[in-house]
Parts: structure tokens; C-alpha cells; sequence
């Protein structure tokens, strides 16, 4: 049965836990219909349960690989059909440990896999998102990562994706404007535990990982979440083309060995 067309609609990828379940909780609060897209069937169950009552009735699951065409065509044909409009997209799906392994042992197939995921993902969600979103004057918010200014040894595929993300994002925000904003996120040590489904449980944070940051803390995915809300709130209607580094401040912190 068609839902209501008057209520706004956002597509979030990734959804099922971590950052991704945190953006669309908060939009769901916002008001938001979320659409919410994973490839983990048993997470999106959890997520659902975990949300509660009230928040269920405001969400829509879909088990989709974004990576594959078919499948982000079909899904976003759904939504046509059952919303006759999406506001927000929120690429955010991907890969999420960053270590490859020394670039000599790369196979070609790991970094394929990555960039799939990671980048073509961004790209095949707002080709077919775009009628949509011209529609309603929307806007596309890009998840990219810290990892995009900075690097650990042994994470080439996970930092040429990211960069990947922040060059396709200003690119968007040129090709698509005015009628749709384009905007990025880039994350940088965010502790989900809160938002997880596994079972299994990370070592507890220590003093000196949230001494490191400016702010004092490690952050949260709320406050990712906050970030992409902004975003797609009209008070940030003057921005677009840019990418938002939420990271506590380290990127601009200078390390020294004394």
C-alpha cells in the first residue's frame, strides 16, 4: 500500500549497526521515514528489535549489496513506487577495517573489493537516487573518513576509497546543483559499541585514547550523526561541495616523539 507522500524520506546505507544505525536513528527522531539498506539480513533484524516500538514503525529494511547495480536499482525503484519521493540519501555502507596488509601482497581482488564497496557503492546509490532527489530539491551526504588526510602503514585500498569519496563528492555537488546539495562527513575514531549487533565485545578504552583528542574523548556515533543531521537541515542550506572532518580535533593535532 502507498505510504504517505507528504512525509520525508531518507535512505541511509549501511544502517544495520555502527555509524550507520546511529544516522538513522537520529533522523527517524528528526522525523524522517528511514529507509535503511544493509547486506547483513541478521543485523537489520537486530536493529529493528533494538530500536523499539516506536521507532520500527518509522523504518523500512531492505537487504541490498551496494555494490551491485540490479540490486540499487531495485531498490530504489521501491522506494519510487512506495514513497513517490526520497529527501536524503546517506551513502555510508562500506569496508571497515582499514589494514590491507603490505601493498607487495595486495591482490588485485582485495583492492577491487574495496573500492566496490567503498566508492562505486557511493556512485551507483546517487546515480539512482538523483530523479528522486531532483524532485525535492534533496541532498546527497557522503560518508568519507579522516583516513582521507592521514595514514597508518598498510591501508592503501581503505584511504584511495575515502579520498575517492571526497573527490566524488565535490564533483556531485558541481554536476547536481542547484537542484541537490552534496556534502561528505569524514569520521575519525568513533567508538559504535553502542550501536553493534556482534557478539563480540572490544577491549575497553583506555585513558590515553581519549587524552590523545583536543576535545578529551574518543567520539561517539551520535556525533556523526549530528553532523550528517546538520547537513541535511536548511540551516545548512549555503553548504555544499564540502566534506566535514568529525574527529575530535586530531587531524590537527602535531605528534612529536620527545
Amino acid at each position: 500500500m502507498p505510504q504517505d507522500t507528504n512525509t520525508h524520506v531518507a535512505l541511509v546505507t549501511g544502517a544495520a549497526q555502527g555509524i550507520g544505525r546511529a544516522i538513522a536513528r537520529r533522523l527517524v527522531d528528526d522525523g524522517y521515514h528511514v529507509c535503511c539498506i544493509d547486506r547483513d539480513s541478521a543485523a537489520l533484524d537486530d536493529m529493528k528489535a533494538t530500536l523499539g516500538d516506536g521507532v520500527q514503525e518509522r523504518l523500512s529494511l531492505f537487504r541490498v549489496d551496494v555494490g551491485s547495480e540490479n540490486e540499487v536499482e531495485a531498490c530504489l525503484k521501491m522506494i519510487a513506487t512506495t514513497w513517490q519521493r526520497l529527501d536524503v540519501l546517506v551513502n555510508n555502507a562500506g569496508i571497515a577495517d582499514p589494514f590491507n596488509g603490505p601493498i607487495e601482497s595486495l591482490a588485485l581482488a582485495d583492492w577491487e573489493r574495496v573500492i566496490r564497496v567503498n566508492l562505486t557503492g557511493y556512485f551507483l546509490l546517487a546515480k539512482h537516487a538523483v530523479p528522486l532527489l531532483r524532485e525535492v530539491r534533496g541532498c546527497i551526504v557522503n560518508m568519507a573518513s579522516s583516513r582521507m588526510l592521514q595514514s597508518e602503514p598498510d591501508t592503501e585500498a581503505y584511504a584511495a576509497s575515502k579520498g575517492g569519496i571526497e573527490a566524488l563528492t565535490h564533483a556531485l555537488s558541481i554536476s547536481l546543483g542547484p537542484d541537490i546539495r552534496v556534502n561528505g562527513v569524514a569520521p575519525g575514531w568513533i567508538d559504535v559499541r553502542a550501536e553493534q549487533s556482534d557478539a563480540d565485545t572490544p577491549a575497553p578504552l583506555r585513558d590515553i585514547d581519549h587524552a590523545q583528542h583536543p576535545v578529551g574523548r574518543v567520539g561517539h556515533g551520535a556525533d556523526i550523526a549530528g553532523a550528517v543531521a546538520f547537513l541535511c537541515s536548511a540551516d545548512a542550506g549555503f553548504i555544499t561541495g564540502q566534506t566535514l572532518v568529525v574527529d575530535g580535533g586530531m587531524t590537527r593535532k602535531m605528534i612529536y616523539e620527545h
